[in-house]
């Protein structure tokens, strides 16, 4: 192979890194910090970036000491168009891109970076650069590197900036410097969607009513989370008002729920929740379990029945009624239906309804072994210890007998 064609296959080679790089990120010139300082003698002094854009997962900076009237030859922007990640600057693929500045004064100064603003305030009272995520201790006259987000502590995840801090060592004159900065922003995360913000907008998920009423409720969740990723930037969504969070949560939820795949074995642990409940004697709970299974059409006969049954419980009697009606719609020779809502018209004081209910099924089981007086003399002593409304028991076990 000779030499040309050695080039050649170089060059391709770089070519493809450069395209399949800028994919996943870039520099973010608009937000580029440069700025000129003027130190005094024997003086420090903080210099805080621009904000750096959600998604920051590396930075470029140089730092240059300038004799008076000399100018940058190039600007560290220019520079970096010349490559397309920052990886390119460890591993050599720029070629002789150069990032330090072609001059320099004889100036040296010291320089020290915090990821915190706080720190930076102490670093200039005291000069102490115990807290700084990276301390220049020997003086230099100019510098260039890189700083990435998974190796230094400079690029934190939710950071808006750095802060530099300069110490002069010309102990008679001031000292020009000049410091840039320029941030790689990676597509992906640009979204703000982190791990740290995925793992808030989880919590709050299983915080909302209709994440309670699914156990378990991490897969609910995730999907939620997959949806607002999709519609929403982090920053826009927590900048929603909280009554829009609400309907955000309860929109992606109801999608969520009528998804195919994991919606058959959430409704059936709704159904499983529901009957434990209505066992303990939590009404209410399982009324908002099996509303859930009501509102995304997965309800089944027996589904009807209990709602209705646990709307008379907590003295509900119109919606009993109508849950019931529902319920016999799909299965009217269902004879636990046909009770409760004869129950439900009585406690209604609506007996003209309930009578003829009565006197068709009297003679009838309810189950192979219990019959429908023995059925209702059970529920009457269930409503009595209830506290529902008893005056026309003895009239409905009179009616029976006849």
């Amino acid at each position: 192979m000779n030499i040309k064609t050695i080039i050649i296959l170089l060059v391709l080679s770089i070519s493809v890194q450069s395209i399949t790089a800028q994919k996943d990120g870039y520099w973010d010139k608009e937000r580029a910090t440069k700025r000129e300082i003027v130190v005094s003698a024997r003086d420090r002094i903080v210099i805080k970036t621009e904000d750096l854009p959600v998604g920051t997962t590396e930075v470029v900076y140089r730092i240059t000491l300038l004799d008076v009237n000399q100018q940058m030859a190039n600007s560290l922007v220019s520079v970096l168009k010349s490559i397309p990640d920052p990886t390119g600057i460890s591993q050599g693929s720029a070629g002789a891109v150069f990032l330090l500045s072609k001059i320099s004064g004889d100036d040296k100064c010291k320089y020290a970076i915090f990821n915190n603003e706080g720190l930076a305030a102490e670093y200039k009272k005291t000069g102490a650069t115990v807290n700084a995520c990276y301390d220049q201790n020997v003086p230099i006259s100019q510098d260039a590197k890189g700083l990435s987000a998974d190796k230094s502590l400079c690029i934190l995840p939710n950071a808006n900036a750095m802060w530099f801090g300069f110490e002069s060592k010309n102990w008679i004159m001031n000292q020009k410097i000049i410091l840039e900065v320029v941030p790689w922003v990676n597509h992906r995360l640009s979204s703000g969607w982190n791990l740290e913000n995925r793992k808030l907008i989880l919590s709050q998920c299983k915080s909302t009513d209709l994440a309670k009423k699914i156990i378990p409720a991490d897969d609910f969740c995730v999907c939620v989370l997959e949806k607002l990723q999709k519609e929403y930037k982090f920053q826009e969504f927590q900048k929603l008002l909280p009554i829009e969070k609400a309907k955000a949560y309860t929109d992606f939820g109801n999608a969520c729920l009528k998804e195919t795949g994991a919606s058959d074995k959430t409704f059936s642990d709704l159904r499983t929740q529901s009957i434990e409940l209505i066992k303990q004697g939590k009404y209410g709970e399982a009324i908002g379990r099996i509303d859930l299974i009501v509102v995304y059409g997965k309800a089944k006969v027996s589904d009807f029945n209990r709602l209705g049954y646990a709307y008379m419980m907590t003295k509900q009697y119109s919606k009993a009624i109508k849950s019931l009606k529902d319920a016999e719609r799909i299965d009217e020779s269902d004879l636990l239906i046909q009770m409760n809502l004869a129950h439900a018209y009585m406690l209604n004081d609506n007996f003209k309804m309930a009578k003829p209910i009565h006197k068709k099924y009297q003679s009838q089981n309810v189950t192979a072994s219990l019959s429908w007086t023995q059925k209702v003399q059970q529920d009457f002593d269930v409503f009595a210890k209830a506290g529902l409304p008893t005056k026309d028991f003895d009239r409905v076990l009179r009616l029976l007998k006849d």
